[in-house]
């Protein structure tokens, strides 16, 4: 198995890569880490494989008080303009968007918290990595803002009631996900103990050790092969979704 070099960009102390990086190393992945709140951000996304950038406590529009935000979301849009695959996962997804022209705000329907699902759109079951998931897959929730309008590229692949853009896709190989699959229980007991407010907020049992740890069991048997599939992207061993066709003028 080839080994590839992967980019993992974060955002937190408290957000690391955590399983993601196992599920990805296991694949076969060499991870670089880098810590953009720390010192300054200099990676060239053409440099790697893929490019993962995960979440953080911080707003994706908060550039005044954490002004290094600004260099991430350089580097997101470098990623879709050179075709660097990317994984960027909740505040990572909505940097993305804000990068590329959407809009992210704190979300209108309240906090998203704990155990959740979400399903499937229609171009979802012929993107490459989406395709083999199953139509309503679990998740973990932790966010206040929200993507509020996907850019005018971006290709919807997995919605919510509360919250519809829950994932899409921006160019052939840039994703983003408003939800999480890197934790493990105890980082989400950490952020509901940093976040006693937003906690409350979650139905009653999802933050149990318990419940949580029986819903990362179902997260990591659902998602991590879609990390596998995403590393075979970088890889080139799985080919990106095609190009749009040309849309034909009505008569």
């Amino acid at each position: 198995m080839t080994s590839v070099r992967i980019l993992v960009v974060q955002l937190a102390d408290m957000d690391p890569p955590a399983q993601l990086a196992e599920w990805l190393t296991d694949a076969g992945a060499e991870l670089h880490l880098v810590h953009p709140y720390r010192e300054p951000l200099t990676a060239d996304p053409t440099d790697y494989a893929a490019v993962v950038c995960l979440g953080g406590p911080m707003g994706a529009n908060d550039v005044i008080e954490h002004p290094w935000l600004v260099g991430v979301r350089a580097l997101l849009s470098a990623c879709v303009a050179s075709g660097t695959p990317l994984l960027a996962i909740c505040l990572g997804a909505q940097l993305l968007a804000v990068a590329t022209g959407g809009q992210v705000t704190v979300g209108p329907e309240g906090p998203e918290v704990g155990c959740g699902l979400i399903a499937k759109r229609d171009l979802g079951w012929s993107d490459p990595l989406f395709a083999d998931l199953p139509l309503m897959p679990d998740v973990v929730q932790f966010h206040s803002d929200a993507v509020v309008r996907l850019p005018a590229a971006a290709d919807l692949l997995a919605a919510s009631t509360r919250y519809p853009n829950q994932a899409f896709r921006i160019g052939r190989v840039g994703y983003g996900i408003q939800f999480h699959i890197e934790t493990t229980p105890e980082i989400v007991l950490d952020w509901a103990r940093a976040n006693p407010d937003v906690a409350a907020l979650a139905r009653p049992g999802d933050l149990t050790p318990e419940r949580l740890a029986e819903l990362h069991a179902d997260v990591e048997e659902t998602w991590r092969p879609f990390v596998d599939r995403f590393v075979s992207l970088a890889r080139g061993e799985l080919a990106p979704v095609g190009p749009a066709r040309p849309q034909l003028p009505m008569i």
